[in-house]
């Protein structure tokens, strides 16, 4: 290869360095100029004038001065040769300036670009970082900000494979300023080692895995906790949460995460709501606000003031704050103890409180008007008759949690477009499975239905539709059942599914019972286990059956209808019962936003009147 070829080469190689290149070429062809002019001065001009120029060096400094400042052209004396060396110079030096404006341009360009696409490294300590987009993220986003309103500054980082220009601008329009929680997003596959050390995973202080949408997306979570499970981990290892959508995949998804991954099912926690809702409405607007960060939150707490006391003494004695379990020293949670339950000295009481700054203990135990407490003994269970509208992949799930729930001899009618044979076909203990055909979305079908004869009427959220246009769908529905049952005489209740919380203040037009929102609990869920991992324990029994889990009984069962009384004074009416009362709903306010009626860990002391319509919730065993 001739030599012109192999210094092309090298050239070309050079100049594929980039800016830094560039600039560094354009510094050489400056003292080559000058060098050669200088040089040229020296050796042409006779000495004399050279030296009135200062020499040499003087001549150096004029050679550098019109090199990249043309301006000083005018004004120069001197012979012809000189002005013409001098001329030299100054426009090798306008083409020298003028090609390194370029180059830093196009490098600033350059670099804002890559910058754009989200592709540089973070430095961040004690973030939390979100893998993955959906349309959960913005739930996230929101809860964390509300979670970091007392941090002096916080971070949340995202990664997922879309553009860092189109999050950023999605999260603005969703959620807007963030205060001073900063959100980051970088552009990359969680399922890829290389774009995961992107978000600096080593310094974060927990991990979640967002399913996509899709019918992969456990694929998608197993996949990403494999990664993260097989990582060579520098110090202490992030907690990792994340749900499946489908029960079958969570043993796998578990496995796939380790010890360090809490996996949850997101799929039997909306099964668990509907069912547990159809018979108690108000159930979700309880959940929302025990997992929102917004009002009340659940805190873990020592108190050595009340070690050697009763779970059932404790209920009373804090001035803000109800206490729901307790958390033992080898960290087994029990929610709603015994009342006789000793707390020991390295027992942590679960506190439900507005903040954890505003618990504090009674300074005098208070008071309790006996008299309005009521001793009705406990309504024994009857058969339900219950109506399920549409199919979805739940249904199958919602009935065999019926069939454990319900009083022998209840009914479930399924009224859809199409017969689902299995479940038809299937011998029950407890239920009796019936099917009639119908379009939800048609009032003449519906009529069809002998609405009158239920008790409970599930609507399901259609799944072969996108989520918009289910809820638009659902919504008709609901619409027609309202105005049948007003014609009825108000015989039945009506708990639906929505997918998008923000239809909930368009679906109040409709005085619906109850909505499940399972996607925005899931998020809500994923957010508390992202803050504090020990919670885990505490909202896995609010969630199983066989323990104490949330209900919204009449408040007739504790305190007479129409009576003034005081919260203290419901707290006292459930312990009796073996029950610990977490506030009240009011049913004159079911239909008025935010909180829908339901009130959580009220004030103990303040006036408070219960009617026969209104319900108090309560943590207890079925």
């Amino acid at each position: 290869m001739k030599l012109r070829d192999r210094l092309r080469y090298w050239f070309d190689g050079t100049m594929d360095r980039g800016t830094p290149a560039l600039i560094g070429w354009l510094g050489l062809a400056s003292v080559v100029l000058i060098a050669l002019v200088t040089a040229l001065v020296v050796t042409l001009i006779p000495a004399e004038d050279v030296e009135v120029d200062g020499g040499w060096l003087g001549v150096t400094w004029m050679s550098l001065m019109r090199a990249i400042d043309p301006g000083t052209l005018g004004g120069d004396t001197g012979s012809p040769l000189f002005l013409a060396l001098m001329l030299m110079v100054t426009i090798g030096g306008i083409f020298i300036v003028s090609s390194l404006i370029g180059v830093l341009t196009a490098g600033l360009e350059n670099r804002i670009a890559q910058l754009r696409k989200g592709r540089s490294r973070l430095i961040e300590q004690g973030h939390t970082i979100v893998l993955g987009w959906s349309e959960q993220v913005f739930t996230v986003i929101e809860e964390l900000v509300k979670a970091n309103q007392g941090q002096r500054r916080s971070c949340v980082v995202i990664l997922a494979d879309r553009d860092k220009v189109d999050m950023d601008d999605e999260i603005r329009a969703h959620i807007g300023e963030t205060g001073r929680t900063r959100v980051i997003c970088r552009s990359g596959s969680p399922l890829k080692r290389a774009d995961l050390e992107l978000v600096s995973p080593d310094t974060a202080k927990s991990i979640m895995v967002l399913p996509p949408p899709g019918h992969d997306a456990d694929i998608h979570v197993i996949k990403a906790l494999l990664l993260l499970n097989n990582r060579t981990w520098r110090g202490a290892r992030p907690h990792v949460v994340t749900a499946v959508q489908n029960s079958e995949n969570l043993a796998a998804a578990r496995l796939a995460g380790g010890e360090a991954a809490l996996v949850i099912d997101a799929d039997d926690i909306a099964v668990r709501l509907v069912v547990q809702s159809h018979r108690q409405s108000g159930l979700s607007m309880v959940c929302t606000d025990l997992l929102d960060f917004a009002g009340n939150e659940i805190y873990i707490r020592p108190e050595p003031a009340l070690a050697g006391s009763t779970y059932g003494q404790a209920l009373n004695a804090y001035d803000l704050g109800v206490p729901i379990g307790l958390r033992r020293i080898d960290g087994a949670v029990v929610v709603n103890p015994p009342m006789d339950t000793s707390i020991g000295t390295s027992d942590h009481l679960i506190v439900l409180a507005e903040d954890d700054l505003l618990i504090r203990l009674a300074d005098s135990p208070p008071l309790i008007e006996e008299a309005a407490i009521t001793s009705v003994p406990d309504r024994r269970p009857m058969p339900d008759r219950t109506l399920l509208i549409g199919w979805n992949s739940r249904a199958t799930k919602i009935i065999d949690l019926l069939e454990r729930l319900v009083e022998p001899h209840s009914v479930v009618d399924i009224a859809a477009p199409r017969r689902p044979v299995d479940v038809l076909q299937t011998a029950r203990k407890n239920l009796t499975i019936g099917y009639k055909h119908c379009e939800p979305t048609s009032r003449a079908s519906l009529e069809t239905l002998d609405l009158g004869s239920y008790k409970h009427i599930i609507v399901l959220a259609d799944d072969s539709v996108d989520f918009g246009h289910a809820d638009d769908r659902t919504l008709v529905t609901l619409l027609h059942l309202r105005d049948i049952e007003v014609r009825l005489g108000d015989p039945y209740s009506i708990v639906t599914e929505i997918n998008d919380d923000r239809n909930r203040e368009i679906f109040q037009v409709t005085k619906a019972d109850d909505f499940i929102v399972s996607t925005k609990l899931i998020s809500l869920l994923l957010t508390q286990l992202a803050e504090n991992r020990h919670l885990q324990g505490v909202f896995a029994q609010l969630f199983d059956p066989a323990g104490s889990e949330i209900f919204l009984r009449p408040a007739s069962d504790y305190v007479s209808p129409g009576v003034e009384a005081n919260f203290a004074t419901v707290i006292e009416a459930a312990k009796r019962r073996g029950q610990t009362a977490i506030g009240y709903r009011l049913k004159r306010h079911s239909d008025q936003p935010p909180s829908y009626g339901v009130s959580l860990n009220p004030s103990k002391t303040e006036p408070l009147t219960l009617g026969a319509d209104d319900n108090v919730i309560v943590l207890t065993e079925e």
